[in-house]
């Protein structure tokens, strides 16, 4: 049995294809998406409509993640007449353009499960966005077996994650654990795709593996330059910076800079430059 597992798209759709493609001629028995589909990237609409389309027509499993969540959250602060104001409205300028670009499908992002179990012949198959607490609850490759244990569902044979953009696989006690990585926004250096090939047989078990596909990484560059930049506000330079160097930079933005900039310390656009001029100094 083969099963591929994908995650963190964050609407690169170049990478997406090429992952797509490389899926097709592996041909594996099921295929699972585990969430951030969309937003921190270029091109949202086209990444979900995609993943829908590959749902529909191929039986791809497609689960939600966080960002999902952040797009959905917003959706509901609109409709309950709580717009965010000030400087909690121009850190949220990504996920505002990523709403316009995708209301009308949210209704089927909403209905996304947020986690799936696989039972097959080898066992149960898991797969959450993080981990069995919330969705931002991620798993990391530096983290000790009792840090993964405590956040993985001990009856999972295999047990797939994502949310990180760090891809690794470990076993813990009888859990083979697999961060599939990311595909559209990889934070480990490597700027290539990453997703994991989940193979099982009577002799071995269940195996991991990681793949890295190489995609036109340049015409993601320059649709985050035509359209994420314009659109989404002074903090998609730091996402900008972060397909560049295929790192990760807003984790370390966000505790700084955010209360300041809510409380009108600091615009976001100071805020962004001095952050940037800090990491290339």
């Amino acid at each position: 049995m083969k099963v591929a597992v994908l995650a963190d798209i964050h609407a690169n759709l170049a990478a997406f294809t090429a992952v797509i493609a490389d899926i097709e001629r592996w041909q594996p028995d099921a295929v699972i998406i585990a969430g951030d589909i969309i937003n921190r990237g270029p091109l949202p609409r086209p990444c979900l409509e995609l993943a829908l389309r590959m749902r529909a027509e191929r039986g791809w499993y497609v689960l939600r993640g966080n960002h999902e969540g952040y797009v959905l959250h917003y959706d509901h602060d609109l409709q309950m007449g709580r717009p965010p104001q000030g400087g909690r409205r121009a850190l949220l300028g990504p996920i505002i353009w990523t709403h316009q670009e995708v209301v009308d499908l949210l209704p089927e992002v909403a209905a996304l499960p947020t986690n799936l179990a696989l039972t097959s012949r080898g066992g149960v198959i898991m797969a959450y966005h993080a981990s069995i607490h919330h969705d931002r609850d991620g798993l990391l490759p530096t983290h000790g077996q009792y840090e993964l244990k405590t956040r993985i569902d001990p009856h999972a044979t295999v047990f797939c994650t994502a949310h990180t953009h760090m891809p690794f696989v470990r076993r813990v006690d009888e859990t083979l654990v697999v961060n599939v990585g990311s595909v559209g926004l990889p934070f480990d250096g490597d700027w290539r795709a990453a997703y994991a090939r989940l193979t099982w047989d009577h002799g071995h078990g269940w195996q991991a593996q990681i793949v890295r596909v190489a995609y036109d990484r340049e015409a993601t560059l320059r649709a985050a330059r035509e359209l994420m930049i314009p659109s989404g506000g002074p903090i998609t330079h730091i996402m900008l910076r972060e397909l560049e160097t295929a790192s990760s930079l807003l984790f370390d933005f966000v505790p700084v800079y955010n209360e300041p900039v809510i409380a009108g310390i600091i615009s976001l656009d100071e805020a962004v430059n001095r952050f940037l001029a800090e990491r290339a100094a």
